[in-house]
Order: C-alpha cells, then structure tokens, then sequence
C-alpha cells in the first residue's frame, strides 16, 4: 500500500506534546509501509508566527528522531499555487464571487439563529455571476443537498448533512486562500494518502472533501486523534505536568523514552509497554488507535525514562549524562568518560533522567572539606561510636589496595574482626563518605574517590 502522511504544524509557539504525538503517528505510518512523511510550516498567521518556534519544532522533531524526506514547505511561499486552484474552482462554477461584507454575513447569521435555524451564509451571492472587485471574495458553491461521508481511521464512519455547512470562503478579499483551501492544495500537491490529526479538526473534514470533490482530485484517508486529557481529565495544561518537546529535552528525558510514552497514549499492541523503535515501525499500521481520549500520566513517563536510562549501554548514557554535568557546574578536568560511566553505574537506578543523574553525583565530586553533612544523619551516626569506627577503618583502608575487591574484603575483615555486624559500621561509614545514608554500594564509593579522598572524609567525619 502506498502511503503518504505529513505533519504540518504552525510556528505559534513550541512543539507540544500533543502535536508531538501526531507527528509520531504519521510517521510511524509512514515508515511501516515503507512510504513517505514530509513536514509543512503552516505559517499563514503573520502576526503569531515566528522564526523561533519554526527553529525550535524543527530541533524538535529533530531530537525525536522523526526525519522527513524530501524539502521542507513553508505555506506562505506557495500563496500563487493556492491561487491557481481557486480559479480553477471559479473556472469550472465550483466557485463564486462575493460582495458581502462581515457585516451583512453576520446579521444573516443572527437572522438564522433568531428562527432556529444553523447560523450560516444564506448564499446570497451564489447566482448573482459577480466577478472580482474590491472588498470581495471567493466561496466554494457547496451542495445543496446530500451527506459528507468518509471512514475515519479513528473513529468511524462519519457522516455531516450538508445542510450543516454553508459556502465556504475559500479565498479572503485580501487575496489570501484559507486555510481549508490551503490544506487541500498542499495536501494533493505533496501526493498526501492519509491525514492523521487531532479532533479539534473534524469540523474541518467535511469541507475539505468538498473542496476535493470540486476539483475532482482524489480525496485521502483522515484519522481524527483525541486531544490527551490531565490525570483529572480535563484539557490538559501545564498544571498537569505537560511541557514542550524542548523543555523535556533541556530537563534529561531521552527521545525515545518521550516517543514510547506518547505512542502509547492512544495506541497499543496487547499488553505491551516498552517498544524498540524498530518494533513501534513494525507494529504501528494504522489499526489500535483507540477513540478515546489518553490522561497524561507524569509518573508513567518518569517510569518509562528510567527504562530506557538503565537499558542505555554505559557509554552512551556518560556521552549524553556529560552536558547536564557541565551544567550543574562541575570541575570536569578530572571526569573522563571512564569515570563519568562509573558515576552512571552507581546513580542510574535511582535517576529518572539525565538532570537529576548528573545532580545525583555532586556528593562524589565535592572536595572532603565543602561536602555537606546532612544534620540528622550525623547526630545519629556520628556517634563516639562510629567516629571510633571511622578513625580505625582509616588506619585499614590506608594500608589497602583501592579497589572495590580489596576494599570490601578488609571492610568484612574489620567487621568480622571485631565481633561486629555491618550495621554497626555502615552507617558512620555511609554518612562520612556521602553526607548523607543513601547513595550507592560503599566499596564502589571508596574505590571511586580514591585513597586520599576516601581517608579524608573518614578524618573529617571522625574529627
């Protein structure tokens, strides 16, 4: 089956989650069939629209992973193309000139709704044979009778009386199409099979089709998506937790953690959460997208990040845990990538993303003498007890090897030595190297600080 699908978002503001997820579908589609995705910059709204949230949902799709074949279409350059298919319309009778002013379409409106009837355009000018002037436009002559019906991928058969709908303005009387007839010109033009999209454009469907019918051009296959909801299932909003592509990339999430998580707000394949890319390409044909509107879930997408983190190769996740590193600000002459993946080995389980993991390794590279010492945990583990722990596992630990090996086997030696039991020493020990009782296991502490870091932490915290 040859496919064709596009995402065409305008360059309002960032690229949202939930433009995000129908750019994932289209391209997921695409790709399982082998076929095409191309991007269009929807950028007719002057005033909104700028160069930055362009750069930005262009970095966006970048960083996700979602590459698009062939160039990339700004709508604002393709303004005479548009023009050429209006006139075919007003060639062929499809089109009409019209006089009325925003004025007069508004009180046949309000004339309409005052008898209960739709509030539309009366067709006022449908007859009337006009021909271009100022203040004037162009209107699509609809039917006058009869159903628009097409299958959605999504939702079904859907059928709309045309009484529903009145003559369109396909052309402003400033000489720019609308957006309706824009979307049909670009959407053939680009040889478009299916349209995937959000539901707030189903009203548009209908009129679409009619513009396609007018012109005798194939008409696509349209899947409407429902809008992803809050956890309260309202709209949702940043108060959820939902953000921009960029800023989830700024705060560590890795893209195929994002990728995964919205996939599966609206799709799914039985049981199964995590998907490689390669199987979300195999899987994802169009079919299982549910018509159900998907409530974000913050801690679901945490989950899925940490997944993926702890799935990374070590070496790629230093590679990509390095900038938020440099970020907080670290001294990184001495963090070579061997090192940086050993504090990923230590921190990555308990990290729910690139952020918080190179924040998690500030207790292992802050000097003996600047490491904070959480107040509680020393009260209670810097005991005279546990000083005398630390001021003895010094003198043991300086005459070791620093490996973690040796380290562990004289910490047991020391414990077993003494008629001890672990707890009796690690906590002193715990709170001495990290400042605080948490962090990873202690012989792999000591043998990353190194000897001469590892014996001054102990003489301090015994001191």
């Amino acid at each position: 089956m040859n496919v064709v699908t596009r995402f065409a978002p305008s360059p309002t503001g960032h690229l949202h989650i939930g433009g995000a997820r129908t750019a994932i579908f289209c391209w997921l589609l695409a790709r399982h069939y082998g076929g095409q995705f191309h991007l269009r910059i929807e950028d007719t709204d002057l005033l909104r629209s700028k160069q930055e949230y362009t750069d930005s949902i262009l970095a966006s799709m970048r960083w996700l992973g979602l590459d698009w074949d062939g160039p990339l279409n700004y709508q604002t350059q393709r303004t005479a193309l548009y023009n050429q298919y209006v006139d075919k319309l007003l060639e062929s009778g499809h089109a009409y000139w019209c006089s009325c002013t925003p004025e007069e379409v508004e009180a046949m409106r309000e004339k309409a709704r005052e008898q209960g009837l739709k509030p539309r355009y009366n067709g006022c000018c449908r007859e009337r044979n006009l021909g271009p002037g100022e203040g004037r436009c162009v209107r699509l002559k609809a039917p006058l009778a009869g159903k628009v019906v097409f299958d959605d991928l999504v939702k079904g058969t859907i059928a709309v009386d045309v009484s529903e709908l009145d003559d369109m303005v396909i052309r402003r009387a400033d000489g720019m199409p609308t957006y309706n007839m824009a979307v049909v010109v670009d959407d053939h033009e680009m040889g478009i099979t299916h349209v995937i999209r959000g539901d707030d454009h189903v009203s548009n469907t209908p009129r679409q089709i009619l513009i396609y019918e007018a012109l005798g051009l194939p008409v696509p296959r349209f899947g409407h998506v429902p809008m992803i909801l809050g956890p309260d299932r309202q709209k949702l909003s940043k108060r959820h937790g939902a953000r921009a592509v960029i800023e989830y990339q700024n705060d560590g999430l890795l893209p195929q953690a994002l990728v995964n998580y919205l996939v599966r707000l609206g799709w799914s394949h039985g049981d199964q959460e995590i998907f490689t890319r390669e199987e979300l390409i195999e899987f994802f044909d169009g079919t299982s997208l549910n018509p159900a509107a998907a409530a974000f879930d913050p801690a679901k997408l945490e989950w899925c990040n940490a997944h993926f983190m702890r799935e990374l190769p070590l070496s790629e996740l230093a590679a990509l845990v390095r900038p938020f590193a440099e970020q907080a600000g670290y001294d990184m002459t001495g963090l070579d990538d061997s090192r940086l993946e050993a504090l990923c080995h230590m921190f990555r389980e308990r990290a729910a993303n690139l952020k918080v993991l190179a924040e998690s390794f500030a207790p292992l590279l802050t000097p003996a003498a600047s490491l904070p010492l959480d107040e509680k945990a020393a009260a209670k583990n810097l005991t005279e007890a546990g000083k005398g722990h630390l001021a003895a596992l010094r003198e043991v630990f300086a005459a070791c090897d620093f490996t973690q090996e040796a380290l562990e086997a004289a910490l047991q030696g020391y414990i077993e030595g003494n008629g001890l039991k672990f707890k009796d020493v690690a906590p002193a020990l715990r709170t001495a190297l990290m400042g605080f009782m948490g962090g990873p296991h202690l012989p792999e502490i000591m043998a990353f600080l190194g000897k001469d870091e590892t014996l001054a932490r102990l003489a301090r915290a015994a001191a």
